[in-house]
């Protein structure tokens, strides 16, 4: 029985199946997926690899849970794709949801405001993910004023993402006393569970959520690196050839993703270092999420 004893618990909170949807690169977005994950194997990999809890996050889409439903350590959760008020684009996580909440943060998603007023009087938990991330196009500085006033969360620890914009972004969490939220970020089969949420003396899904909201979660595992998004990249390739084997014509250009995602990877880097000067132009001393929350 699920949570028959209290303990930490542990859930990767950012997960990817094929129910995503289509790849947002423009070249790529009618042939290719964003995850060619199965659902199915998602659950059991994520449960060898020691999560007590199964979640999926897929964009903007709650068709994996027909498949997860059935598992009593499975919640469902959302990965909303949102327009913020200054036109940039936002992914936001959101937890513990039904499928009732679905329909209304899909009306509401190209209204962030509305969208997080909605979120607090459903009194669920969300999160801004991969804040120093260039994946979603440019950033402004009003969004990050939104970002401290709207959301109870931040992701501060990305799978994919490089260790400086994880830290970036644990530093903006502990300035800004928000809750701590992490997760592989998988679109394949190979990074899940390898990044995850720890919470301490839960013993079920509701004590879990709970203790996310409270900021009791405790970030673990590793950061994004090059060789592993080069891998994910080539991961979704060739899962893209083995659903349709028409693709397998654009296979040369298989021989060029090691350079693209280091042109990624060199978007990462100065995208975290442009807006971590303006926000802190003097430094930031590090303290413990603990240490913030102390009062």
């Amino acid at each position: 029985m699920v949570g028959a004893l209290q303990g930490d618990m542990r859930c990767d909170l950012h997960v990817h199946t094929r129910h995503s949807g289509m790849c947002t690169i423009p070249v790529l977005r009618r042939i290719c997926r964003e995850s060619y994950n199965d659902p199915d194997a998602v659950y059991e990999i994520l449960k060898r690899r020691g999560m007590d809890l199964v979640t999926v996050t897929d964009h903007d889409s709650i068709d994996a849970a027909e498949r997860l439903r059935r598992h009593p350590d499975f919640f469902l959760s959302e990965e909303v794709t949102c327009e913020t008020p200054s036109g940039t684009e936002l992914h936001v996580g959101v937890y513990g949801i039904e499928e009732r909440h679905h329909v209304e943060l899909q009306r509401r998603r190209t209204d962030v405001p509305a969208l997080t007023a909605y979120l607090r009087e459903q009194k669920l938990l969300f999160s801004v993910n991969h804040v120093f991330s260039s994946l979603t196009g440019r950033r402004a500085h009003l969004d990050f004023e939104l970002f401290e006033e709207q959301f109870p969360a931040v992701e501060t620890l990305n799978g994919h993402m490089p260790a400086a914009n994880n830290y970036s972004a644990t530093r903006l969490a502990r300035q800004w006393r928000k809750a701590p939220i992490a997760g592989s970020d998988a679109h394949t089969l190979r990074p899940l569970g390898l990044t995850y949420t720890d919470v301490p003396a839960a013993a079920n899904i509701s004590d879990f959520l709970e203790g996310l909201r409270r900021g009791h979660g405790r970030p673990q595992g590793k950061c994004g690196d090059y060789l592993r998004l080069t891998s994910t990249v080539l991961g979704i390739g060739s899962a893209m050839v083995r659903e349709r084997l028409w693709p397998i014509l654009f296979a040369p250009l298989f021989l060029a993703v090691p350079l693209i995602t280091l042109a990624n990877y060199a978007c990462e880097f100065f995208f975290e270092q442009k807006w971590s000067r303006r926000l802190w132009p003097g430094g930031f001393p590090l303290v413990s999420f603990e240490e913030q929350t102390a009062d």
